[in-house]
């Protein structure tokens, strides 16, 4: 159950950072002269974040084989 835990809390600190993450790549593209080489690394950072939380999600859904 702790190992449950550990997992909801990881996965809850993702999301946020995700968010967070969104709300730093929508504000630096509205701006008249966006440094695109750092909303290039923004991106790529969501995306692996992304993909983090799926990792997460997969760990706390059990398989139920049919």
């Amino acid at each position: 159950m702790g190992d449950d835990g550990e997992l909801r809390a990881r996965l809850e600190i993702l999301r946020l950072e995700h968010r967070d993450l969104d709300d730093a790549i929508q504000a630096l593209g509205q701006g008249i002269q966006a440094d695109q080489l750092q909303l290039a690394r923004l991106k790529r950072r969501k995306l692996k974040l992304r993909d983090e939380i799926a990792l997460v999600e997969d760990e706390l859904v059990p398989d139920i084989i049919a």
